[in-house]
C-alpha cells in the first residue's frame, strides 16, 4: 500500500494546485479579461469551457457536463485499479497519477460550476491555441509519460 499512497499523494497535489490556480484566476480576473505575461506569446485570461478539450461538445445544452463528469469518474476508477496493481512501476504510475489528478481537477470544476475554468492562453499574431489549465497540463504530461512507458516496455520485451 505504501507505493500506492505516494501516487495518490501526487494526484492530490495536482488537484490542489489546479484548484488553487483556478480560484486565484477566477478572483483576480473578470471573464474574458487578459493579462499579457510574455508578449507576444502568452497571456493569462479567464475563460469557461463547458465542453471537453478544444471545446468539444461545448454547445451540448448542458448534458455534456454529466457526460464528461461520468467519463472522469469511470477513468478515475480504472486508473485507481491500474495504480493498485502496478504500484511499483514508477513511470507508469507517474503517468497514471498525473492523468488522475488532472481528470479529478476538471471534474470538480464541472460539478461545482458547470464548466471548466481555463486561463493559460498561448498565441502568435492572429493564431490562438485554445486556453487550458493545470489539470490539462497534468493530463497531457501523463499521456506523454504513458506513451514513453509503453515504448520503453516494448523495447525491453524485444528479443536481443
Amino acid at each position: 500500500m505504501r507505493p500506492l499512497a505516494g501516487w495518490l499523494a501526487w494526484a492530490l497535489v495536482l488537484v490542489l494546485l489546479d484548484q488553487a490556480t483556478k480560484a486565484w484566476i477566477s478572483g483576480a480576473l473578470g471573464y474574458g479579461q487578459r493579462i499579457a505575461v510574455l508578449p507576444p506569446v502568452f497571456d493569462l485570461t479567464l475563460l469557461h469551457n463547458t465542453g471537453a478539450a478544444f471545446s468539444f461538445l461545448a454547445g451540448g445544452g448542458g448534458a455534456q457536463r454529466w457526460l464528461f463528469t461520468g467519463i472522469a469518474a469511470a477513468a478515475a476508477v480504472l486508473i485507481l485499479r491500474w495504480l493498485y496493481t502496478h504500484a511499483t512501476e514508477r513511470l507508469l504510475c507517474a503517468a497514471l497519477a498525473s492523468i488522475l489528478g488532472g481528470a479529478v481537477g476538471n471534474a470538480i470544476d464541472r460539478l461545482q460550476h458547470g464548466h471548466v475554468v481555463d486561463f493559460l492562453l498561448f498565441h502568435w499574431r492572429d493564431w490562438y491555441f485554445p486556453a487550458f489549465n493545470l489539470a490539462d497540463v497534468a493530463i497531457t504530461c501523463g499521456a506523454v509519460l504513458l506513451i514513453l512507458d509503453e515504448i520503453l516496455r516494448a523495447r525491453r520485451a524485444r528479443p536481443s
